[in-house]
């Protein structure tokens, strides 16, 4: 197999609890993810060599955010790590296509360092040498997000991204995201993590034998089981997002203030939406569409949130008709936005 593709989607937090700072700088997280069908693409060219004399390791880059990829190179890093972990493995050169914003909340470094260690392994299905890989500890070596990433499926995700429990039955949800493309700070996160100024975690060095136990939350829980209507599933679903929210939802306005215009546009389209008949049955259970109380939406079919520690933020509304509409009617009203209309939470495929 010379040639390898791998979707290095979007990573979700559909909802983001920050539980306190730990002795060590990291936060204790809690984080239900999901992922998206859009995001960047990487080809693995085993037929090619992986290191070039005069420029290192070789990566190539294009799409419409190759240009705004500074620094250091996570993939070129990825495929260091490999080669030192197993010097058998057949590794080759990597393109990027890069169509997720940079620096977006995206996870869009972690899941392209995560595609780039799904392609090496798919190209090694047939190497001895491929069979002993610590997979799963090159991915936790090379970032906090890499992991779920690289298990690129539902997760409901704890510590620092190290502890992951999938999602057995998380519904697909339909959402717009969009990204108004500003000026982010190049230490954005580390600011809106002092911003946020978080106190020190009750389980300041916790015992991950201990935490490794952890059950699910009962809602989450209940996805797998049988009985639970796909109605059913995506009205638990919101309302646990509703309750869990992001913690970093605030600190990051104050760091990227766009990110306030971008969450009245979602709720202003939306609520727009919500009091009008789309051409298309409701794929969510829901009510039938009532006009809420201005910017709420608490008691509808539709959220509006912010992934990660953004500036990206999203909107889950009822179906792809809706999805659709809402992302043509911003991206009239904001040219200069990045607005997808996706669907969140498909199992991970080779495409």
């Amino acid at each position: 197999m010379a040639v390898i593709t791998e979707r290095a989607r979007a990573k979700i937090n559909l909802t983001l609890r920050v539980l306190g700072r730990r002795a060590d700088g990291y936060h204790e997280l809690e984080s239900l993810v999901a992922f998206a069908d859009v995001g960047d693409v990487i080809t693995l060219n085993t037929d090619a060599l992986a290191v070039d004399d005069r420029t290192g390791w070789t990566v190539t880059m294009s799409g419409p955010f190759a240009g705004a990829l500074v620094g250091d190179n996570l993939i070129a890093t990825t495929l260091q790590r490999l080669a030192a972990t197993c010097p058998a493995l057949r590794l080759g050169a990597v393109h990027l296509d890069k169509q997720l914003p940079v620096a977006s909340g995206l996870g869009g470094g972690s899941a392209d360092a995560a595609a780039v260690l799904r392609a090496v392994r798919r190209a090694n299905a047939d190497n001895p040498a491929g069979q002993d890989v610590p997979w799963e500890q090159i991915a936790a070596s090379l970032g906090a997000d890499v992991p779920v990433c690289f298990a690129n499926g539902s997760a409901w995700m704890q510590g620092i991204g190290d502890r992951l429990q999938p999602v057995p039955g998380l519904p697909d949800l339909h959402a717009v995201l969009v990204n108004p493309l500003g000026a982010v700070p190049p230490d954005k996160t580390a600011r809106v993590f002092r911003t946020l100024n978080a106190p020190p975690s009750p389980t300041a060095q916790p015992d991950p034998e201990a935490r490794r136990e952890t059950p699910l939350p009962a809602v989450l829980a209940e996805f797998g089981g049988p009985g639970m209507e796909r109605a059913e599933r995506c009205r638990a679903l919101l309302a646990f997002m509703r309750e869990q929210g992001n913690s970093l939802s605030v600190a990051t306005q104050q760091v990227v203030p766009e990110i306030s215009d971008v969450i009245r546009a979602l709720n202003s389209v939306a609520l727009g939406l919500e009091a009008t008949n789309i051409t298309a049955a409701p794929e969510i259970g829901t009510s039938a569409p009532q006009a809420p109380a201005p910017a709420t939406l608490k008691n509808t079919g539709t959220l509006v949130a912010m992934s990660g520690a953004g500036p990206t933020c999203f909107v889950v509304v009822p179906s792809a008709a809706h999805a659709a509409q809402i992302a043509a009617t911003l991206r009239r009203r904001q040219p200069t936005w990045w607005v997808a209309a996706t669907r969140f939470g498909r199992t991970g495929l080779h495409e």
